[in-house]
């Protein structure tokens, strides 16, 4: 269920010119380059992409880069000592400046297009030209494809500049929306949730750009107000960027057969995914219909455990589009996404987004977007029917393994053997009429409690009715029969509560990502003040941890009141 972090390696890996070694570009060595793209990389002015797997683009550097933050954790699982995060080819590089990396870097950084289904219907409209051509990494230049300690990661400037995916805008990423994403990250992998990881962030010392923001204390859905806000580009680094959304734009050329190459380019970047993300599962010596059908069944156990594992923790995607669906299986663009507060079925942090995107309505979103990726790999398997006959089992089979992967993720939250739905639907009854916190309730639940007066630091209304606290105190007797086995006083029991609180305390986190927390932090960095960001750093990725004391009544608490319904706290945007 959880991915826990992985062994972290010895710091080797002290200077840029150590890093430009392990370069290896597979992307680019081995995929097709737009045939209209300037080898120079500057194209920056948006245009129809008809070909080719990827554009040649220069990032835009940020002006005056100053260091925020880098993390910690990352750079030792990669071998990188942290003083490479401020020295002045590491910043130069990572705030969009290639034009002088260490041979055999490349000087130039590349991104690509994909298409955009919404809840699995195909959408052109949101393309400038109507078409499709012009959607793909519009403010995202990939600038570094390394093997390092084994494994293959791809390195990606979020706010690197225009591309020719920009649609008119400025490509830009500014400093409140690019801390939100870094520490996203980061706590996603801490949590033991799949993931792009964070790597560094760098804001401009002069460069502004204006953004539709709300006004202090703004209760309206949308912004209302206009802000100037400092740019910033924060690195995020996966085994690659392939997104559902990408193997559907050169699906959907294939199927209208727009130009000689697009079968051919459909073929490339399905096999290049699958070594790039599936290599340590799928044989090398199976024929590409075989491999493209264990594609899917293995894309299926990791998206469905990936949203099981998203609901585990609280997390909503806000716009679970098949461009935001990483073929991978991790999480990927956290643009208009949300952790609850108050538990809610149809939570949905984005102002823009809507229930087909709310939070326990993500397997079903998810689902849409398996479909859309099974009809992706389709036009390969023409010639193939016992291979395509088994895509349909796989992709028809996905609400089944993704209800076994919601069960088992329920029960391991509640710390039961097995899953009991009268239990489970009970509580969540509760849960909504109370209501509750959501983090909150299932750490305290964790603890085992001999009565609920615990699981009321979870509850946001002060006082509940007797007959509230009556149905409540009944679910927990049920629930104690049902975890520890017996609600006696002896030893036998003492131990199996312990031995359930500990396993239950694994799953259920302590700390959350709070919007309440987080804003603070991104205002006080607008003044150059970085302290709050580094200090929920740190929280943030303990979040199982029993922490100080005064690290828990800082963050371990319930929203205020008042802060509900307000504008970038309770709703946002999309991303900026």
């Amino acid at each position: 269920m959880i991915n826990r972090p992985s062994q972290e390696a010895s710091p080797t890996i002290d200077a840029l010119d150590d890093l430009a070694k392990l370069a290896d570009y597979s992307l680019i060595d081995t995929l097709n380059c737009d045939p209209d793209a300037k080898e120079n990389g500057v194209d920056h002015e948006p245009r129809q992409v008809f070909t080719g797997h990827y554009v040649p683009v220069n990032p835009t550097p940020i002006k005056d880069p100053e260091y925020i933050t880098h993390s910690k954790i990352f750079f030792r699982e990669l071998g990188f000592c942290d003083s490479m995060a401020q020295l002045d080819d590491f910043v130069r590089l990572f705030s969009g400046d290639i034009s002088h990396v260490p041979e055999p870097m490349c000087t130039v950084g590349w991104a690509s297009g994909y298409a955009l289904s919404i809840f699995g219907t195909e959408y052109y409209q949101q393309c400038p030209f109507q078409t499709g051509n012009g959607y793909g990494d519009g403010r995202a230049v990939s600038v570094v494809e390394a093997v390092i300690n084994g494994r293959r990661w791809e390195m990606q400037l979020k706010g690197g500049g225009r591309t020719p995916y920009c649609r008119g805008a400025d490509g830009r990423a500014v400093l409140r929306s690019s801390i939100r994403e870094f520490l996203a990250q980061e706590y996603m992998h801490a949590l033991g949730v799949p993931t792009s990881r964070s790597l560094s962030l760098y804001v401009s010392k002069t460069d502004k750009v204006n953004r539709a923001w709300y006004s202090e204390g703004s209760r309206s859905k949308d912004p209302d107000i206009f802000i100037s806000e400092a740019v910033a580009i924060s690195t995020r680094v996966a085994p690659s960027f392939i997104r559902v959304g990408q193997l559907e734009l050169f699906s959907r050329r294939a199927r209208k057969n727009e130009h000689p190459k697009a079968m051919e380019e459909l073929e490339m970047i399905v096999l290049h995914l699958i070594d790039r993300e599936y290599a340590d599962v799928i044989d090398k010596k199976l024929n590409n219909a075989e491999k493209i059908v264990l594609l899917a069944r293995e894309f299926r156990g990791r998206l469905t455990s990936l949203v099981a594992n998203w609901i585990r923790v609280g997390y909503c995607q806000g716009n679970f589009n098949s461009d935001n669906c990483a073929a991978g299986g991790f999480t990927l663009d956290y643009g208009p996404f949300g952790f609850c507060d108050e538990f809610n079925p149809q939570y949905q942090p984005w102002s823009g987004g809507g229930n087909h995107f709310s939070f326990l309505n993500q397997p079903v979103a998810a689902e849409r977007n398996f479909h859309t990726f099974c009809k992706a790999l389709k036009p390969l398997l023409t010639s193939h029917q016992n291979c395509l006959q088994q895509l349909d089992e796989i992709r028809n089979g996905f609400s089944k393994v993704m209800q076994t992967q919601m069960e088992k993720m329920w029960a391991a939250k509640l710390g039961l053997n097995v899953f009991d739905v009268e239990l489970f639907n009970e509580l969540v009854t509760l849960m909504v009429q109370t209501p509750i916190d959501y983090t909150i309730f299932f750490r305290e639940l964790s603890m085992v409690p001999d009565d609920i007066d615990s699981l009321k630091k979870s509850f946001y209304r002060r006082s509940t009715s007797e007959g509230m606290d009556k149905r409540w105190s009944e679910w927990l007797v049920k629930w104690k029969l049902l975890s520890v086995g017996s609600t006696s006083v002896n030893t036998a029991a003492s131990h199996v509560c312990k031995e359930i609180s500990k396993q239950m305390r694994l799953v259920n986190p302590k700390y959350s990502f709070r919007e309440w927390f987080v804003m603070p932090a991104y205002q006080q960095a607008t003044e150059r003040n970085y302290s709050l960001v580094r200090e929920l750093q740190d929280v943030i990725t303990q979040p199982y941890a029993e922490q100080s004391k005064d690290v828990e009544e800082k963050y371990y608490r319930l929203k205020p009141s008042e802060l509900f319904g307000i504008g970038g706290l309770s709703q946002y945007s999309c991303s900026s």
